[in-house]
């Protein structure tokens, strides 16, 4: 019975020790809030460069020289 008593005061004594402790990291709200920011503008800065190279790839046939087929040094 005496390790029942042990096992139930060091239960009960490093249980008060947390609680009294109330430095105990970063809550991981912030960090997903910050995760999900820096994933919005990786989004916006890939659609930008897409819509950047595909508005370059649509003028491409618009050049003064008719855009078609390789380019022979001519």
């Amino acid at each position: 019975m005496s390790i029942l008593s042990y096992l139930h005061v060091v239960l009960t004594t490093r249980l008060a020790e947390l609680r009294r402790d109330g430095e105990r990291g970063d809550s991981p709200v912030p960090t997903a809030v910050i995760i999900a920011g820096l994933v919005a503008v990786a989004i916006a800065v890939t659609a930008l460069a897409l819509t950047k190279a595909n508005n370059w790839m649509t003028n491409i046939p618009n050049h003064p020289n008719g855009g078609t087929g390789p380019v022979t040094g001519q």
